[in-house]
């Protein structure tokens, strides 16, 4: 089958979870009022996404080296249609939340995509090919916010789930059609008790922390529930590490081109993705509050345009860009755009234009960061490790966008004036805020070898430290 058809297959399955993944946002208040929940019960919908998103990323990476990604890819995507089904056919909250936690679980569909890609493709198509994969997990959470806001304006919100699911269901058959099997697997079985201790455990700290504007950061609960959870990852590591057949090789943790990648990608998350919610926030607010543009939701999320349009061009640029300067080159770079965009709109957010300005360099800056990090945690592991290597990547990206996002909702919360808005100095925080994690970022990404060292010669030494 050519790469082209498999590379689109690939996209619209990706493209699908992560419109799913933001497409709610707006419709938030709208299903509050319609199943009659509260304020902490319809946070749940996004909670419980998060939660099965980190867990199952992993593991079904995993289970793709072991089984075949491509077997592995099709039942994700049948999974993912049945909760999508089942959230447009809910009627109460809690159905709605078990249907969400469903769809969550095809986070795996991206480290899936980059080991199908690295044992199919012609080596000269690889990196532009998980640089558009990894782009479209950025790309897909912008459209879903516009997405989203125009179905809610104009339609019911379940609407927002039978739309994806069509897409979806197009992508699960021509999966099964159309992509190859890998023919790169890794013999053993699935340690179940490393998997529920690995879901106990980020689970934990992701509720904690998900959880925290409610119960407060040094709350006994919020405390108490995040100490638990790194209680459990401890024992987990401690269990992988002693295990012969690991769910996920702590040997491969150690690589240089593995805790580095990691590291960057959990501060770029923490520093990039409260954009997707704050900015349209602060645009909805009214004109009388001294900094809002009084928009409409659906206008709201057009000022997300310019970033979605940037990371999607530059995606397509992403294998060039790895060929002639690195994919180090384009995520120190990519993280250092990314924070002088939220720099800019720190100082300046006076005027609609400023917000556009930022919006269209955080997607520059985005869409080189993001591309690069799928290219570089591909080439520091062997095959048969793509899967799991790409899946804790996508994980540790994903917590530091559950950290950032956390971060912001309480800067903002703790910022509200006499009328009961958000006054400007919670969102001029949450700017500063995600600047600093993206410098930090930027310094993260200078740690990475310059040079990506076969897998075999890093693993050699680690093995032998083992």
């Amino acid at each position: 089958m050519h790469p082209r058809v498999t590379l689109a297959v690939l996209s619209l399955a990706g493209l699908a979870y992560a419109v799913l993944s933001s497409a709610v946002v707006p419709a938030l208040t709208p299903i509050q009022h319609d199943l009659h929940a509260s304020e902490n019960g319809i946070a749940w919908i996004l909670t419980g996404y998060l939660l099965s998103a980190s867990v199952g990323t992993a593991i079904l990476g995993r289970l793709g080296d072991m089984y075949g990604k491509e077997r592995v890819l099709m039942w994700t995507l049948v999974g993912l249609a049945a909760g999508t089904l089942l959230a447009a056919l809910s009627h109460t909250l809690a159905l709605l939340i078990a249907a969400r936690v469903v769809q969550g679980v095809a986070g795996g569909i991206f480290p899936l995509s980059f080991g199908i890609v690295r044992d199919e493709f012609p080596p000269e198509q690889v990196a532009g090919s998980i640089g558009l994969m990894s782009a479209i997990l950025g790309i897909g959470a912008g459209v879903g916010i516009v997405t989203g806001a125009v179905i809610v304006e104009h339609l019911a919100w379940q609407w927002l789930f039978w739309m994806p699911l069509i897409v979806i269901v197009v992508a699960a058959i021509c999966t099964w059609r159309f992509v190859p099997e890998s023919p790169v697997r890794v013999p053993g079985r699935v340690n179940w008790i490393a998997a529920l201790l690995m879901s106990v455990g980020i689970s934990g700290v992701l509720l904690a922390i998900s959880e925290a504007t409610v119960w407060g950061w040094g709350s006994a609960r919020t405390v108490g529930v995040l100490a638990a959870g790194l209680v459990v990852i401890a024992v987990w590591v401690v269990v992988e590490s002693r295990s012969r057949m690991p769910l996920i090789d702590m040997t491969m943790m150690r690589i240089r081109g593995v805790w580095t990648t990691n590291l960057t990608a959990f501060l770029l998350g923490a520093g990039m993705y409260s954009s997707f919610i704050v900015f349209p926030q602060f645009a909805q607010l009214p004109k009388s509050t001294g900094f809002g543009f009084g928009a409409s939701v659906v206008v709201s999320g057009l000022y997300l345009l310019p970033s979605t349009a940037a990371m999607f061009v530059v995606s397509f640029f992403a294998g060039r860009i790895a060929s002639r300067f690195g994919s180090k080159f384009a995520a120190v770079t990519g993280s250092a755009v990314t924070a002088g965009a939220f720099g800019l709109i720190a100082a300046e957010h006076a005027h609609p234009y400023d917000m556009l300005l930022s919006a269209a360099l955080l997607g520059l800056g985005i869409g080189l960061a993001f591309s690069a990090l799928g290219n570089l945690i591909v080439q520091a592991v062997p095959a048969y490790q793509t899967g799991a290597a790409g899946g804790m990547n996508t994980v540790m990206r994903t917590i530091g966008g559950a950290i950032g996002g956390q971060i912001s909702a309480t800067l903002i919360s703790d910022h509200v004036g006499a009328n009961g808005l958000p006054t400007v100095t919670g969102f001029t925080d949450t700017f500063v805020m995600a600047t600093g994690f993206l410098i930090v970022c930027t310094l993260a990404g200078l740690l990475i070898p310059s040079r990506s060292r076969t897998a075999a010669r890093e693993l050699t030494p680690a093995l032998a430290e083992k």
